[in-house]
């Protein structure tokens, strides 16, 4: 089976994302645990794609740096104020149907 995905999550994402993720099995990295809050965009993407991790965020900021063709290991974008579990149900659809390296430089999109 090809590698699973790995999720890494901006400062901005809730903690209860992580764990309704890790609840479900589902390898997940906050920024406030690996030390990376007030880091820069460039910083977050740059360690996520370190760690080969699809960064989840609700920054726009984001988008453009993939618009601009900055690599990444992928990227989910969700606009704030969806529920924590609309999220979570939707951060699983994609670890279900996709692969690590199939969202490598992949951007996809959540709607809450």
């Amino acid at each position: 089976m090809a590698n699973r995905i790995r999720f890494y999550l901006d400062q901005n994402v809730a903690y209860a994302i992580a764990e309704g993720l890790r609840r479900r099995d589902v390898d997940t990295l906050t920024a406030q645990e690996v030390g990376k809050c007030g880091a820069s965009d460039e910083e977050q993407i740059v360690f996520a794609t370190s760690k080969t991790r699809v960064l989840f965020t609700h920054d726009e900021d984001f988008l453009k740096l993939h618009s601009a063709g900055y690599l990444h290991s992928g990227l989910v974008y969700i606009k704030q104020g969806a529920s924590i579990g609309n999220m979570i149900r939707g951060l699983m659809m994609i670890y279900d149907m996709f692969s690590a390296e199939e969202m490598d430089n992949h951007l996809e999109f959540l709607i809450g």
